[in-house]
């Protein structure tokens, strides 16, 4: 079973604050990101993951005449939080996806005490298979 599993992060001062944590504070929670990752990739769990650029760099896109798209920087739902980074992962059930966010949202911060931030896990969903 494929999850997708979502890292929400608080808004603070538009970027959860990262750019002002020490350079201790963020190497630290780089290694425990890249440890997490490396332990799914030997579990044969591990399909992709990435972290986001900050909120101010996302943008909207609609289809616009002709099917161009018509981008803008916002406006964006109303929320205290943001997307800051996903994986998918390949397990074999719900609980050991929700195992694995467990453990990312043991992330350290800036202190060094684990962030809890809320890791949304949804299944990714498959169709049936497609006949030629």
């Amino acid at each position: 079973m494929k999850f997708m599993l979502m890292m929400h992060a608080p808004r603070g001062d538009g970027d959860w604050g990262i750019l002002h944590w020490s350079p201790e504070a963020l190497n630290a929670h780089i290694a425990f990101m890249m440890e997490l990752n490396k332990n799914l990739q030997s579990e044969g769990a591990l399909v992709g993951a990435e972290g986001l650029a900050m909120p101010a760099q996302a943008r909207i896109v609609r289809a616009g005449k002709n099917g161009n798209p018509e981008v803008t920087d916002g406006p964006f739902a109303e929320s205290k939080e943001f997307l800051a980074g996903y994986w998918i992962v390949d397990v074999e059930s719900p609980d050991a996806a929700h195992r694995i966010a467990a453990k990312a949202s043991s992330a350290p911060g800036p202190d060094g005490k684990p962030l809890n931030m809320a890791i949304e896990v949804r299944e990714v969903m498959r169709c049936a298979p497609v006949e030629a």
